[in-house]
């Protein structure tokens, strides 16, 4: 068995992966960034180490840097979670190479699988048949175009190695394509670290359902169970539930069996996902996810399987500790992504801040997974998920009424997040009939008069904490240290031989654009303002130019998506107040229109 596990994440999955490891008495290693100090993640691992930065970029994925930790720490192991390095083959190399054990897939099957295009390839020679894309990278938007005319419109522009809807683009015409193709590989870059992208059919009416697989190191590979997870938004999952429900029996084994030989088709081993969609009694692969999912909590409740537990004993060399045919599935579950997003009638907004409060629902059958509590902060620097609430019925419409009733008793305050959404979803006559899929968020369901609550709070509410370095002695010895105090008490720290601030406010909030204090002016009064903290990404109009109502001025990127911010009024832009790179907070003015 393991002795030390060094988690290479953040938020709710490694608070998750620190809680099987303490069960197992396995010691917990956590790394974190300037503005995770005090993450909970950081507060319940056995030890934790800065990894320095502010950014992803600049923290979770510096492969140096959690080297160095890795080293430091004496870990045995990495277990990357999901997002960040999970996917990444040169990263699960580099922890293998130096002789830690990577929990997760052997690199080759990442490289196989990572990479969506390979794995379509993979895919089609074990005879499980995708969507119909291409099998090379783009290099152009030209290519964009010409699948489209063979093909039909729309098509869909996907990143390459990434995933949750993170570099996608849906383009519905040759015109779009150019834009799309830049966009989709910016964002793909800032999310997952490469740019390579791919094309493929876009299905009108799916579901997303997807196949939990496990293999181990003794030849043994299973299907756990499916989830469906067609209840989403920019391509991207709110709703998850287990069993997927109007789902012929004879579907779920052939999909399951489609499962296996693509993981066995690669080599796989540890956990993984197979992802289909499934439209008109037909299933198509789509791609693989080498890694452990998001929504794997539906599947332990109606198994009893605990996923990462098993991940552990696979990468420690033991045999899966059951078979095929002694899984045995009970009752219904549906899993909830809590995001700090305000649904804002569908538009669903970006909302990082300081939760104030955070109590989670409990009772039968409720699971709360968070990555924060009370007094944290969703930075936007990162995944806005705050956590997932799962719960479990012995039926489906038991699962319905008892995640309705949790949602309702749920309590955060400080930030919006898409509980009302999930409300609205839940309540829905074509959720509870299953006749929803993966278009049915945007295309159908009617969001008018659903938002957060203001928020009552913004991103650095929690006081900022400043660096400062001091002498101290410890039984007599001297050491050179560094504390990290609320603003408001840094003149009070004083020692013998202490030195000012070094490096200035490490937790401060990032540089504020010259749009700060400009106000919320109302869009139709000609001032352009933000929805939303973020980073100006593009600024696409002039000082002079004639705009259109319902133009995009600029791109504002906020929790590792991009936005785009629209004149409300005709005219002409009379002032610009941002450049790309300047941080601008909700209601800031970036754009003015005469």
């Amino acid at each position: 068995m393991l002795n030390k596990v060094l988690i290479a994440n953040r938020g709710e999955i490694a608070v998750r992966v620190i809680r099987a490891c303490q069960e197992m008495g396995i010691a917990t290693v956590a790394v974190y960034s300037d503005l995770d100090r005090d993450a909970l993640h950081v507060r319940l691992a056995d030890e934790a180490y800065a990894l320095g930065g502010q950014t992803a970029a600049e923290s979770y994925l510096n492969t140096e840097a959690i080297l160095d930790v890795i080293s430091r720490s004496g870990a045995d192991a990495v277990h990357p979670g999901y997002g960040f390095f999970s996917e990444n083959t040169d990263f699960a190399r580099a922890i293998t190479e130096i002789g830690v054990k990577f929990i997760g897939p052997p690199p080759e099957a990442i490289e196989v699988m990572g990479d969506k295009v390979s794995s379509r390839k993979a895919a089609e020679a074990a005879g499980v048949a995708g969507v119909p894309g291409t099998t090379e990278f783009l290099t152009d938007a030209s290519e964009v175009i010409a699948f489209g005319e063979q093909h039909g419109w729309p098509v869909a522009i996907k990143a390459a190695y990434g995933g949750g809807g993170r570099g996608m683009r849906v383009v519905r015409s040759a015109e779009e394509a150019p834009d799309a193709f830049e966009s989709a590989k910016s964002e793909a870059l800032k999310g997952f670290g490469r740019d390579e992208c791919y094309v493929e059919r876009y299905l009108t009416w799916p579901r997303h359902i997807e196949m939990q697989i496990i293999g181990d190191t003794h030849g043994n590979c299973v299907w756990v169970a499916e989830r469906d997870c067609s209840a989403q938004r920019r391509h991207q999952k709110l709703v998850e539930e287990s069993p997927a429900p109007a789902f012929p029996a004879e579907i779920r084994q052939a999909m399951g069996d489609a499962a296996v030989k693509v993981a066995k088709a690669c080599g796989y081993v540890n956990a993984g996902t197979v992802e289909f969609l499934y439209q008109d009694g037909e299933f198509y692969f789509l791609e693989m996810n080498t890694r452990l999912q998001v929504e794997h909590p539906v599947t332990e409740m109606v198994s009893g399987i605990d996923l990462v537990a098993e991940q552990i004993r696979v990468a420690a060399g033991e045999p899966l500790s059951f078979t095929q045919d002694s899984i045995e599935l009970s009752g219904h579950a549906i899993e909830i992504r809590i995001n700090a997003e305000n649904p804002a009638e569908g538009k669903f907004l970006p909302s990082p801040g300081h939760i104030t409060t955070l109590v989670p629902p409990a009772g039968f059958g409720t699971r709360w997974d968070g990555g924060y509590e009370s007094g944290d902060t969703v930075s936007q620097f990162y995944d806005n998920l705050v956590g997932k609430l799962i719960c479990w019925g012995e039926d489906r419409p038991t699962a319905i009424r008892r995640t309705l009733r949790a949602l309702r008793e749920f309590r955060i305050e400080g930030i919006a997040t898409t509980i009302p959404a999930d409300i609205a979803i839940l309540e829905h006559a074509d959720f509870q009939e299953a006749r929803h899929s993966t278009k049915w968020v945007e295309d159908t369901l009617d969001l008018t008069g659903v938002a957060a609550a203001p928020s009552t709070g913004a991103e650095g509410d929690g006081e900022a904490r400043v660096q400062r370095d001091v002498d101290v002695e410890v039984n007599g010895k001297r050491f050179a240290v560094k504390v990290f105090v609320p603003e408001s008490q840094a003149g009070a720290v004083v020692a013998a031989g202490a030195v000012g601030a070094s490096g200035g406010a490490a937790g401060a909030r990032p540089r504020r654009s010259a749009a700060s204090g400009g106000g919320a002016g109302a869009g139709g009064s000609g001032a352009v303002t933000v929805p939303m903290q973020g980073t100006i990404v593009k600024v696409l109009v002039e000082v002079g130019q004639d705009v259109e109502a319902g133009a995009t001025v600029c791109v504002l990127e906020a929790m590792k998506m991009e936005n785009n911010i629209t004149a409300e009024k005709a005219g002409t832009v009379k002032e610009i107040k941002v450049a790309p790179g300047d941080s601008v907070g909700s209601g800031d003015v970036v754009v003015v229109i005469e």
